[in-house]
């Protein structure tokens, strides 16, 4: 970054390729629509390799739709094993067993109530977004959608590449309304299910290295966070919308599959399968 502020001090003009100035292609750490494995990208839309250290732009990313209309009704049916009935809340549905043998033994009609049967099961999302995460945004619509639909009690959170110390839940608001990432530690008990969605594709920095989050100063690893989760929450996955037979050739993948402890999982209909069976075993 010291090296980054004295090029701006002293570049007076536009550089195409080249390996030193900030530039358009070529191999300059300081560039855009160009490689460098340990980067810092410049006004670029998109990225390309997934591999920058930092990403010196402000960028928007978009909240989830979870009102999309689902191409699949497969994601529903694997999410369905996640699934724990117990009657709770107030008495409001009619017990008809029980109504007919009051009535019978009374002689008039005596309408029994129950509390209503529902999914006890409760779910802990956290969605990356932006970035290597938009090349996915259909299929996850598509899992928050079912999500929805399947738990009664689900709680969601967004953040970006790595879990750190903040997480957020409006995605225009992510540098301004900002939950601590300790307060949903402490406000979601160890009997919630948590599910990340991430295609763990990122610079290693930002995983092992303090400091090394590609949008902020994080002043701990995303290792420490993740190893906060997963010691508080027995039951944890993470699904991958990257294909499984790319995730060796992506230093980040594997590391983020160490520290799950081997329980990352294909976002696809196999892997949520496998996921869910993880989730109730």
């Amino acid at each position: 970054m010291e090296t980054l502020k004295k090029r701006l001090e002293e570049q007076k003009g536009r550089h195409q390729g080249g390996n030193k100035w900030i530039s358009t292609a070529g191999t300059s750490p300081f560039s855009a629509y160009g490689y460098n494995p340990e980067g810092v990208r410049i006004g670029q839309d998109e990225s390309r390799h997934h591999r920058a250290v930092k990403v010196w732009d402000k960028r928007e990313f978009k909240d989830l739709d979870d009102t999309i209309e689902l191409g699949t009704r497969n994601i529903k049916v694997a999410l369905k094993r996640l699934r724990k009935f117990a009657r709770t809340g107030a008495n409001e549905e009619l017990d008809l067993d029980d109504t007919i043998n009051a009535t019978a033994h009374k002689g008039y009609l005596d309408l029994k109530m129950r509390p209503e049967r529902r999914n006890s099961v409760k779910v802990l999302l956290f969605f990356d977004i932006g970035g290597s995460m938009d090349d996915h945004i259909r299929i996850c619509e598509e899992l928050f959608s079912a999500a929805r639909t399947e738990f009664k009690v689900m709680k969601y959170f967004y953040f970006h590449n790595c879990l750190y110390e903040g997480v957020w839940k409006d995605n225009r608001r992510r540098h301004s309304d900002v939950t601590p990432t300790w307060d949903v530690l402490h406000t979601y008990p160890a009997d919630y299910k948590v599910i990340f969605v991430d295609d763990a594709s990122m610079s290693p920095y930002e995983i092992s290295y303090a400091s090394g989050a590609v949008e902020h100063w994080n002043a701990e690893t995303g290792e420490v966070w993740m190893k906060r989760v997963t010691d508080l929450y027995a039951r944890a996955v993470w699904l991958n919308p990257v294909p499984q037979q790319h995730w060796n050739y992506i230093q980040s993948i594997e590391m983020i599959h160490q520290l799950m402890d081997g329980r990352m999982y294909p976002l696809a209909l196999e892997g949520l399968d496998a996921a869910m069976k993880e989730l109730v075993r």
